[in-house]
């Protein structure tokens, strides 16, 4: 039981920290001004009639 509660430990305390890391990775990948341009275009991508 001892060695379950010390790994549950690990892993809440380690997977925040991860998924944190994450999501602030993806934050950081979509306002990267130099992704405006290509976000804008497949933002409008339904509306053009090609």
């Amino acid at each position: 039981m001892e060695k379950y509660l010390s790994v549950a430990e690990f892993a809440q305390t380690w997977g925040l920290v991860y998924f944190v890391a994450i999501f602030l990775a993806v934050l950081v990948y979509a306002l990267w001004p130099s992704r405006q341009a290509a976000f804008d275009q497949a933002a409008r991508m339904p509306l053009r009639e090609d």
